[in-house]
């Protein structure tokens, strides 16, 4: 009868640890795919940096969710866009004063092309580069357990990113070469614009969990503008849920697939320097709308030896769906590559 009980004992106290285990942070998919932002903590004192370079394209144009030709763009507006691809270099730092409390810092640099063509077949191209803005957040963990992880974020955008980008544009170079404009240049329409202007909340709610060679995660994402912009307008709030799954194919290496729901509202608003008749950039109500992305990633994460605790995240991201408002650019192929490093 004793040998029973201690059996019982044994195995309940098995339960009771394996219950306590906790979500681990050093395997190869101890961090979700490198485009999710805000997906991990930290625990006390320990100090994360990070780099990450994602290049995305935009080419060709949607009205709602049918394809439409330049031709039936320029029916409406004097100018097009044909193509946009986009460069941003993100610097971050991560810092937990607790187990429970990380602090989160990122800055990023931006540089946008956009190529156009005019109703009379012209061809002209615009571009605009600096810095964009700054996001600061505290994010607490209120789970861990059971391989198991749950932590909110909130934050805060700091519109550090200029909203007053100009470049020259046939128009303009026209209108000042006949002494109607007193320079060459003009303001870009807003998706060449490098920040918000406003101030804006940020908000997150992540859960992760894990199993032996396999994990998944589920983040949902808001961004919420707050007020209106010394250009008159306000970018529309965000809305954003992001699912992936991985699996370690070594000690030092992960496979994933994620997908992401994204929901975007109208700018509100308008830019008084802007001619909504003359570019469909520059009209607010070719903005916002819903997409379906997806993403393919590899992660490597060093356990041992002089490189320890340095991450490489690689994600491939292609649109599923996408219904837009009014018209707009079709959203193509994306490359985020990142490395993160935690002392």
């Amino acid at each position: 009868m004793k040998k029973h009980i201690y059996a019982i004992l044994l195995l309940a106290t098995s339960f009771i640890n394996a219950q306590e285990i906790k979500w681990s942070g050093s395997r190869p998919d101890g961090h979700a795919p490198i485009a999710v932002m805000g997906d991990h903590t930290h625990s006390k004192g320990e100090l994360m940096f990070s780099y990450r370079y994602m290049y995305m394209t935009m080419e060709n144009l949607k009205q709602g969710d049918n394809d439409i030709s330049f031709a039936d763009a320029l029916s409406q507006y004097m100018v097009t866009p044909t193509r946009m691809p986009m460069q941003m270099h993100m610097i971050g730092a991560m810092y937990a004063p607790s187990d429970r409390i990380t602090l989160m810092v990122m800055g990023n640099y931006i540089s946008s092309t956009m190529d156009h063509v005019t109703r009379m077949g012209q061809t002209f191209s615009t571009a605009s580069s600096g810095f964009g803005d700054t996001k600061i957040a505290v994010l607490y963990k209120f789970m861990d357990k059971n391989k198991q992880r749950m932590h909110a974020q909130i934050g805060v955008s700091i519109p550090t990113g200029d909203i007053d980008s100009e470049a020259i544009t046939p128009a303009s170079q026209s209108a000042f070469n006949n002494g109607m404009r007193p320079s060459p240049e003009t303001i870009l329409p807003y998706p060449m614009q490098l920040g918000s202007g406003t101030f804006d909340g940020e908000f997150a709610l992540t859960y992760l969990k894990q199993w032996s060679t396999t994990s998944f995660g589920a983040q949902a994402r808001t961004t919420l503008r707050f007020g209106e912009n010394d250009n008159e307008y306000t970018l529309g709030n965000r809305y954003q849920l992001d699912t992936w799954y991985a699996i370690n194919a070594t000690a030092i290496m992960s496979f994933s697939a994620r997908i992401r729901g994204l929901y975007i509202e109208e700018i509100s608003g308008m830019n008084p320097q802007l001619n909504p008749m003359m570019v469909i950039t520059a009209d607010t109500a070719n903005s916002g709308g819903t997409l379906i992305n997806s993403g393919l990633g590899v992660n490597f994460y060093a356990p041992s030896g002089s490189l320890k605790n340095l991450r490489l995240g690689i994600e491939f991201g292609y649109p599923l769906y996408q219904d837009l408002n009014g018209i707009q650019m079709k959203n193509k192929e994306s490359l985020t590559i990142g490395l993160q490093y935690a002392l």
